[in-house]
């Protein structure tokens, strides 16, 4: 298995470990980095475990010992910010819960950016870029997302909107036509009315587009995909880095569409921001 791997095997197996085993990952997992920089001797006081315990959980992860261990966390910390599920549990501090959010997001974030597939954005830009009209159909955390979306396009000169409302969505995606595009956006891609909305704007004619997971129902009825897969579960827990996943990904698309616009189409972009000038008050002292 890849050594980029590692602190997630490290991650899944937390339960199958013994107590002593725990210990030391629980010392490695709270800040891998600094691990890197440990004796073996200053890991296993840290744990408060003998240091043939850690000769032994290091084996246990395919290492011939615990020098070859350091060198592939190393390796893993190399190959991108590491996703370190910390669940936030009742007796966390402000500060612990707030550590574990903004991390669990930044490195979810970092690993949507190494699986995201250049050529299937250039795909759906072209198709954006082609749109006659464009909806944005989300529900949920995922329709604050498209809400965001209108936002950003409708600056490209050409009619944009954007529905949360499932009844909408459906008369929207029957009346449309060649031509219109349908993005529709939802991390888990199992909510069976937007499979349902895709499949009808489909038959209509309309290209889908579909901001979604690997291999889902929603997937399946989409004319092209943009897919990213991350561990937080969405069922249990709020979805706070799916969200941010999908607004960065609707930033990607807009700075495609805009950048095929070319240099002609930056005076129309500075024109709307310089509209909002009288509405602010000068930055700095007053």
């Amino acid at each position: 298995m890849a050594s980029h791997d590692l602190l997630d095997r490290i991650r899944q197996r937390l339960g199958d470990l013994n107590r002593s085993e725990r210990k030391v990952a629980d010392v490695i997992l709270a800040d891998p980095a600094a691990a890197t920089g440990m004796s073996i001797a200053t890991l296993a006081q840290a744990a408060s475990v003998s240091e043939p315990t850690v000769n032994r959980f290091c084996r246990s992860f395919l290492a011939k010992g615990y020098p070859d261990f350091k060198i592939k966390l190393a390796q893993s910390l190399a190959g991108g910010t590491p996703y370190v599920s910390q669940a936030v549990e009742p007796e966390d501090s402000a500060a612990d819960y707030t550590q574990k959010i903004f991390g669990a997001t930044i490195a979810a974030l970092d690993e949507a950016r190494r699986q995201a597939d250049a050529s299937r954005i250039e795909r759906v830009v072209d198709y954006l870029i082609q749109a006659k009209q464009i909806h944005f159909f989300g529900l949920g955390a995922s329709g604050a997302v498209a809400q965001d979306a209108q936002h950003k396009f409708f600056r490209f000169n050409l009619p944009v909107t954007s529905y949360v409302d499932v009844l909408m969505q459906r008369m929207v995606a029957s009346s449309c036509h060649t031509g219109d595009v349908v993005v529709v956006i939802s991390w888990t891609g199992r909510t069976r009315e937007l499979v349902d909305i895709a499949r009808v704007a489909r038959e209509s004619g309309a290209v889908v587009l579909g901001i979604t997971a690997p291999d889902s129902p929603l997937a399946r009825e989409c004319t092209e995909t943009l897919e990213v897969a991350t561990p937080e579960d969405t069922d249990h827990y709020m979805p706070m880095t799916s969200r941010m996943i999908q607004l960065t990904l609707i930033d990607v698309l807009a700075t495609g569409v805009t950048l095929r616009r070319g240099e002609d189409f930056l005076g129309h972009l500075k024109k709307i921001k310089d509209s909002l000038l009288e509405t602010r008050y000068p930055s700095g002292k007053h």
